[in-house]
């Protein structure tokens, strides 16, 4: 028996030897709770001494040298370790692939014509998720700072603040003002470049050497500035190499490295492509610094922010000739310039606002679209609370109360909204509502520059306007989020099941059998988790319980079974001969980790509904279906062996998630030559996955049978 290794470390170095070395992995990839290994030569696998791993929960062979091994929750940690292994760089094999980079490789195939806007949002996304822990952290401490200052325990805005407070000043300052550095790396990551190149470039134009030319005291030569008249602020240039150079401060602007990665991207990939491998470690990250840090400056820098600064100069001339229209137009513009950092600049106009004329009426409206913003942020959190989701509610949470406390909305946008593309659409209607009635009402003024938090509505005038804006901009934003959900029906149903295995998972199982039952049940999404424990106590009831109801449409074979009161009769979702779960080829579904059931080796590609019920889960590759039935039986129809990787490829799907089905109701129509031909078995497999909840499943096999015949009895 082999004796692996300590900790996860000694568990990754012997898998990888019992799988024959890192020379004979063709990719490894994972799922929910295994390690999906393609390899060179499948015989060169020890399975026995893969079982016998204390860390292993199993071992799965498949044909076409595939091989799963299943972890379980650590899975993620593990397969992190063996791709970091010294002898998997060593091997000189590609790099496997993350289960993430497998599943966006498949998405970007099924794309359509609005690919690039999927593109689009996916970098602005992955460049500024990350983040969010320390957003949320900045934001917090804003919020706090705020608290004090409306209580009048401190100026939280004046500019001769004690040492104390220029340091707590610091303490969030750093994420907003190196903001752009951070997104660098992000977006260098997301487009699959070294990410510390592109955090260099954005970082060398936010140096003291280069922001101290700002200065006009400097006495450096060949720096002028001088003052926009429209915005208040200052201007530098200066004579770079002979030719002119504009100098801005790129302290929080985020438009300027998501557009400088993506050049850089073209620069960094081109020059792997002209030096060899060898010698790609020096030369292209010198020549991209070479090339882009200049363009940065010179070019993508200043166009960032001649973008900002012609977004405030038009937006003095809107509010000048058309003061409705600009107060409608203002928080229906900020949603999509805040996501790209373009609102920056805007705060400079605000404050020349105040310094010349005494008031500013950009912040009344823009309050419509930030008490919108949160107001989805609340219906996000009620939803998550609904559902029971704790990561979102956690996320959520601290979104709202650094929105409503600290008027920041980087959180939601970035935590919550840009993730989830039914949001915005409803949010944007909160922004106009709240817009109307500003512009209607006569607009919104202040005398100071303030975070629009609930914390600084009386500095808002007349704030009785201004309030009423907020409120409806912030209800009609949580109602219609709320109402409509986040997430479609798909991914709804799909992160239901998810929480059920996990809460079934963290409640722990009476048995070892229910245990490894959910591990199972949980594993990627081809074994389609319906949840556990809801089979109900129906030991009193009376009547008769039949899974085939009067009324059932003309598909239901005229023998569909019936059952007795206390319990539940299945029948075959196809039609074919009927084998017991020993003889199917996969040991998930022979061990029974998945429950009790039948196999059938189908006669035709026409897949039933088995019994009453609802929808629970439809894999989107439509696979595999999951129904719960009222008397909460859980059934899981499986259709064939690996047919995940198919990926909906001769499959023919008629439901969705969440409909209510009848025994005998189409669920898919199945191409049974196109899996032949993809080299997996057809056999169709329904278990019970809630088994160890009931009195007893007693399968009915050796039989050729119709589709809709008995072929399964459920005691409760």
């Amino acid at each position: 028996m082999n004796t692996p290794a300590p900790g996860i470390d000694g568990l990754a170095e012997e898998i990888l030897r019992d799988v024959g070395g890192a020379e004979n992995i063709e990719s490894l990839t994972h799922c929910a709770t295994r390690l999906r290994f393609q390899l060179h030569d499948g015989g060169k696998v020890d399975q026995a001494a893969l079982d016998a791993l204390d860390g292993v929960m199993g071992t799965v062979p498949q044909s076409g040298d595939r091989f799963q091994i299943v972890i379980g929750g650590a899975v993620a940690n593990v397969h992190a370790k063996i791709i970091n292994l010294p002898s998997m760089s060593r091997s000189g094999a590609a790099r496997p692939q993350s289960d993430a980079e497998v599943k966006a490789a498949v998405r970007a195939k099924s794309r359509g014509r609005f690919a690039w806007l999927d593109n689009f949002f996916e970098y602005l996304s992955d460049s500024f998720r990350p983040l969010l822990g320390v957003l949320l952290g900045a934001s917090l401490i804003i919020a706090i700072a705020s608290v004090l200052d409306a209580l009048g325990v401190v100026d939280f805005r004046a500019e001769d603040k004690s040492a104390t407070w220029v340091f707590v000043d610091a303490m969030w300052r750093s994420v907003l003002y190196f903001l752009p550095i951070m997104v660098a790396y992000n977006a260098a990551k997301k487009l699959q470049i070294d990410p510390w190149v592109g955090a260099t470039v954005m970082a060398a134009v936010m140096t003291p050497n280069f922001t101290g030319m700002l200065n006009p005291d400097s006495g450096i030569p060949g720096v002028t500035c001088s003052t926009n008249s429209t915005l208040g602020t200052q201007q530098c240039v200066a004579d770079v190499f002979g030719l002119p150079l504009q100098l801005n401060d790129y302290g929080g602007q985020v438009f300027v490295p998501l557009l400088m990665v993506a050049l850089l991207a073209l620069v960094y990939k081109g020059l792997q492509r002209v030096f060899p491998e060898n010698i790609q470690l020096v030369f292209v990250p010198f020549f991209s610094m070479l090339i882009m840090i200049p363009v940065t400056a010179f070019l993508v820098g200043p166009l960032g922010v001649w973008a900002g600064n012609g977004i405030g100069e038009g937006l003095a001339w809107l509010n000048d000739n058309a003061p409705l229209v600009f107060a409608i137009f203002i928080p229906l513009l900020y949603p999509f310039l805040v996501p790209l950092g373009l609102h920056w600049p805007l705060n400079a106009l605000m404050l020349q606002n105040i310094n010349t004329i005494g008031y500013d009426f950009i912040q009344g409206p823009m309050g419509a679209w930030n008490f919108a913003c949160f107001g989805a942020t609340a219906g996000v959190l009620l939803l998550s609370i609904r559902h029971r989701e704790p990561l979102m509610r956690q996320t959520a949470t601290g979104a709202l109360a650094a929105g409503l406390f600290g008027g920041i909305s980087e959180p939601s946008l970035y935590g919550i909204h840009l993730r989830f593309k039914r949001i915005y659409p409803r949010m944007l209607v909160g922004c106009l509502v709240g817009g109307v009635i500003v512009g209607v009402l006569g607009g919104v003024d202040t005398e100071v520059f303030a975070f629009t938090s609930v914390l600084t509505i009386p500095v808002f005038s007349p704030v009785g306007v201004y309030l009423i804006a907020i409120t409806a901009a912030f209800v009609t934003a949580m109602v219609l989020v709320y109402l409509s959900d986040y997430r479609t029906r798909e991914e709804r149903a799909q992160a239901n099941a998810e929480r059920d295995a996990a809460e079934a998972a963290a409640r722990g199982g009476a048995t070892d059998t229910d245990t490894h039952r959910e591990t199972a049940a949980a594993d990627d999404r081809e074994l389609v988790t319906v949840g556990a424990a809801y089979a109900e106590a129906t030991a009193d009831a009376t009547g008769p319980a039949t899974a085939a109801p009067c009324g059932a449409p003309t598909g239901t074979p005229s023998g569909a079974p019936t059952a007795a009161a206390n319990s539940t009769a299945l029948g075959a979702p196809v039609a074919g001969r009927v084998t017991g779960l020993d003889k199917v080829e996969d040991p998930v579904f022979s061990s029974r980790a998945l429950g009790e059931g039948v196999g059938i080796e189908p006669a035709d590609g026409r897949v039933v509904a088995p019994v009453d019920g609802e929808l629970i889960t439809v894999a989107d590759t439509g696979h595999a279906f999951g129904i719960r039935t009222p008397h909460g039986v859980e059934v899981l129809i499986h259709i064939g062996i690996d047919t995940v990787q198919m990926q909906g490829e001769g499959f023919d799907v008629h439901v969705v998630p969440g409909q209510q089905v009848s025994s005998g109701d189409l669920l898919a129509e199945v191409d049974l030559d196109a899996i032949r031909a993809a080299n997996h078995p057809t056999v169709t497999l329904m278990t019970v996955l809630n088994t160890a909840d009931l009195a007893a499943v007693e399968p009915h096999i050796g039989q050729d049978v119709t589709a809709g015949a008995l072929v399964v009895t459920v005691r409760r």
